[in-house]
């Protein structure tokens, strides 16, 4: 993969004298930091929130391997849906940026609004499937075991599913003001409170009923609720946000709400993509035993927990490029790209690495049985593999957001997770064609494969973009993807 950016550092030295206030590195280092304090909070925002994913797993594995494969099986019909609902309500950090940037307040004012509405109607959707879930596990063929806890687990995770939707519409805004730090706080206090509740609902403390994985979800809806509302109140009581919650912020407006919606969907359907591969091989290995799918939940939990890394530093870079663009500073946008793509390039180099050292130790931090913590220890050796190619793909996707092109590298992911990493983990896992069938770790060859080709498509696709707009300037066909 180094070979694959050494086009873009080529790139860098030949335009460097062209980028404002950059004669040397310097520039590029200076920006590298900028983009680490803005990504920091950002990072602790992903990492609390995912850390609430940790805690459900980690916790129910205390119970039984049952416990944990039943929330590894209904995280993997949940967690592709959210992240199609949170890449939808995405779409309001770069308009966000762009009004910021340009000075067009009020029209800050509308996109919130409408961004607030497909929230609610993204999560009622969300609900309706959520309902369906006994019937999909039934038809995939689940444990028996396994199936009912996970049904269970489902169901209360419905009830927080509004509340879910709304801190992702909140959490988008704040993001595009350039304010990150606001739900770093209010995240890492929701992690706060879901270990003590998970604690207290799967274990059935204090007179309440000891639910196991279900209390997890109980825990999660109740949670997620109470981050909604605090930060819908800091954001009425701040003094430069509550001008954007006044009552037109409530009006819906069909053209705005559907543009929103036509950039919102691309950047959905293309996390979506990668999140159902691994619902996908979660549930197919639901048919192998409660073993087999706890020790491919403990190493896809901790690859997920890392991955929030690069994750957030793509999100800080499609807020620096986007206020870059939104101020007519193309040259400057160009640097912030090929900034960002670096520093979560060297922060997956150390991941990688560190994966290595610590495998045994990191899957015996959710269970004690020794058979699922060594089917986990061989497993996270492939989530090292992929770390470098998975930080490219991220990273430069977060680049491409910033430029709103958003529809073709949603038909990338597809070609790279369902076109190669499925069909090549399919027939690697659970069939002889090729060798004799590997089970999960064949599955994530596949993944290692899909990944390493969006890696290559989204660079290749982000360095023809940056050459049209040197060969021409930034104009306004830069609209909604």
């Amino acid at each position: 993969m180094q070979s694959c950016l050494n086009p873009m550092v080529c790139d860098i030295g030949v335009h460097a004298s062209m980028l404002k206030h950059t004669h040397s590195l310097s520039g590029f280092f200076n920006e590298s930091a900028a983009l680490l304090r803005l990504s920091l909070p950002i990072i602790v925002t992903q990492l609390a929130t995912q850390g609430m994913n940790f805690v459900d797993t980690s916790m129910a594995g205390q119970v039984s391997a049952t416990d944990l494969a039943a929330i590894a099986v209904g995280a993997s019909l949940w967690y592709p849906i959210s992240l199609l609902l949170r890449g939808i309500l995405m779409a309001l950090t770069p308009l966000t940026a762009h009004h910021r940037g340009s000075g067009q307040q009020q029209q800050i004012n509308h996109e919130l609004g409408q961004g607030l509405w497909l929230a609610m109607a993204g999560s009622l959707l969300a609900i309706l499937f959520l309902q369906q879930s006994e019937g999909i596990m039934a038809y995939m063929q689940v444990a028996p075991e396994v199936a009912p806890i996970a049904t269970q687990y489902l169901q209360a995770l419905a009830f927080g599913v509004p509340g879910i939707a709304l801190f992702y519409s909140l959490n988008s805004f704040c993001e595009g003001m350039g304010n990150t730090r606001a739900p770093m706080l209010f995240s890492l206090l929701g992690l706060a409170v879901n270990i003590p509740a998970n604690y207290l609902l799967i274990n059935g403390k204090f007179g309440l009923p000891a639910l196991g994985a279900a209390g997890c979800g109980w825990a999660t809806s109740i949670v997620y609720w109470l981050m909604s509302l605090m930060m819908g109140l800091y954001i009425a009581r701040h003094h430069e946000y509550r001008q954007f919650l006044s009552r037109s912020v409530l009006q819906f407006k069909a053209s705005q709400a559907w543009a929103q919606f036509k950039l919102g969907l691309p950047i959905g359907m293309n996390i979506f993509i990668c999140g159902s591969i691994f619902a996908i091989i979660a549930l197919l290995i639901g048919k192998l035993g409660a073993n087999n799918i706890a020790s491919h939940q403990i190493a896809l939990n901790f690859s997920g927990l890392m991955y929030m890394v690069p994750l957030s530093l793509s999100f800080g870079i499609t807020i620096r490029v986007g206020h870059a663009l939104g101020q007519g500073n193309a040259a400057l946008a160009k640097l912030r790209s090929y900034s960002g793509i670096a520093l979560t390039l060297a922060f997956s180099c150390i991941s990688s690495a560190s994966i290595v050292l610590f495998r045994e130790q990191i899957a015996r931090i959710y269970t004690q049985d020794p058979l699922v913590a060594a089917g986990a220890a061989s497993l996270i050796i492939f989530a090292a593999c992929y770390q470098i190619s998975d930080a490219i793909q991220t990273a430069t996707n977060g680049v491409l957001r910033g430029y709103k092109d958003t529809k073709l590298p949603m038909f990338i992911s597809g070609m790279a997770y369902w076109g190669l990493a499925l069909p090549v983990g399919y027939t690697l896992g659970l069939t002889d064609k090729v060798v004799d069938a590997m089970g999960a770790a064949g599955f994530w060859v596949g993944i290692i494969v899909g990944l390493t080709a969006a890696a290559i498509m989204m660079s290749l696709r982000l360095r023809t973009m940056l050459s049209k707009q040197q060969a021409q300037p930034l104009q306004a066909e830069l609209s909604f993807a």
